[in-house]
């Protein structure tokens, strides 16, 4: 890991190459907290403390699945195309330094094996169109699902076309949508207006006819940003709930005030967990809407847990970072050919041959998710 890194982001070589560029000095500090975040993540305890409560989740062995492995059928669609397995790499931070290498990468990690892949944020690109090449990865995977990423506040900051233009100019099926107004308050450069990010949502997804995924960055979302996200007429939806990276942990690592790296700490454990915000998505949202379980999945059995859930596609982010900066396209590709290996285990050890009978396979649920859920004033029976 530490090889591969040092070739990435090594210290200083961002800032060099975006002064060669002409970028400007908002830019310059975008990239370099970029890099300030990756290495953070690398180096440092960023996990949330409490888990994804998916461990609590305990699907029930059977013993005469009456399948073969050959049998299990993974394939589903999504964003109008064929996945080879229901799984995707969610967006991740990404700067001028080493989004390049990344971007491409796992693009083609994903393309191997047939699953979906968001780019991280495209904000760069809205001031400095000559790092589109950075994000442009089609051809690393030409017929697999890719997506683009920008966050909810910059539908604020420009126009509503040169938003969407984004996914033009990088040849995507839709764009990513992230919410972190938790991540935002504990950076001194951060944003702390958020009024207006529904309407503008909304705009972006009539403008671009519902090819709009909107996803936590791993605090989760609650069953009334679940209904208020419905309402508006997405129908891609990422719970990306806590378990995994904590980014408002990550921000107290980086932070220069006192305020601010206390802040950090103190909300380092915020959110809605993974398990317990997929179960009331699956009940409160039409079947029309596709929801993907991310947040902390860490294997194959998570993945089988989050689909069984309600998920229609499992997320990963942390754990292929770890295994592409360890071992590059090879290290990013084992880990998903292990993790769709532990899916396919887990559907034939529940008799499910679909992705889908996994809904209805039998579980029992303990531990904090059963105490959630037995406690919780808004979990729903009905859906919406």
């Amino acid at each position: 890991m530490e090889q591969l890194f040092q070739l990435s982001v090594s210290p200083g070589s961002g800032i060099e190459k975006i002064r060669n560029m002409g970028f400007s000095d908002k830019s310059k500090l975008t990239v370099q907290r970029k890099n300030q975040h990756l290495q953070i993540v690398l180096e440092n305890d960023v996990l949330h403390r409490d888990s994804t409560m998916l461990e609590d989740v305990h699907l029930l062995h059977n013993a005469l699945p009456e399948l073969n492995l050959d049998d299990i059928e993974l394939e589903t669609e999504f964003f109008g195309k064929k996945l080879k397995a229901p799984l995707m790499i969610t967006s991740m931070t990404g700067g001028a330094d080493y989004a390049e290498k990344m971007n491409y990468g796992l693009a083609e990690a994903a393309e191997i094996h047939g699953i979906a892949f968001a780019v991280g944020s495209q904000r760069v690109m809205l001031h400095h169109p000559e790092v589109t090449s950075h994000f442009a990865v089609r051809r690393s995977i030409p017929d697999g699902v890719l997506l683009g990423n920008i966050g909810a506040v910059q539908l604020e900051e420009y126009p509503l076309e040169k938003i969407a233009g984004l996914v033009e100019q990088i040849e995507a099926d839709g764009i990513c949508v992230h919410l972190n107004p938790g991540q935002e308050l504990m950076q001194a450069e951060g944003h702390r207006k958020f009024h207006g990010n529904v309407d503008m949502i909304a705009r972006l997804n009539d403008r671009l006819e519902g090819r709009v995924l909107v996803k936590e960055t791993g605090a989760g979302l609650s069953p009334q940003v679940l209904e208020r996200l419905s309402a508006i007429g997405v129908r891609y939806i990422d719970v990306s709930g806590t378990g995994g990276t904590s980014w408002t942990k990550v921000e107290s690592y980086r932070a220069q005030s006192k305020i601010l790296r206390r802040a950090g700490k103190t909300f380092s454990n915020w959110g809605v967990p993974t398990a317990y915000s997929l179960i009331n998505a699956r009940e409160m949202l039409s079947d029309d809407i596709c929801i993907i379980g991310s947040g902390g999945i860490e294997n194959g059995l998570d993945s089988a847990r989050a689909l069984a859930l309600g998920a229609d596609i499992a997320g990963f982010a942390r754990a292929i970072l770890l295994a592409f900066m360890d071992n590059g396209v090879q290290g990013a590709s084992d880990f998903i050919e292990s993790n769709i290996y532990e899916l396919k285990t887990a559907m034939l050890l529940t008799g499910s041959q679909r992705t889908g009978d996994l809904q209805k396979a039998p579980r029992i649920y303990t531990g904090k998710l059963l105490e959630w859920l037995k406690n919780s004033d808004s979990h729903l029976g009905d859906k919406g």
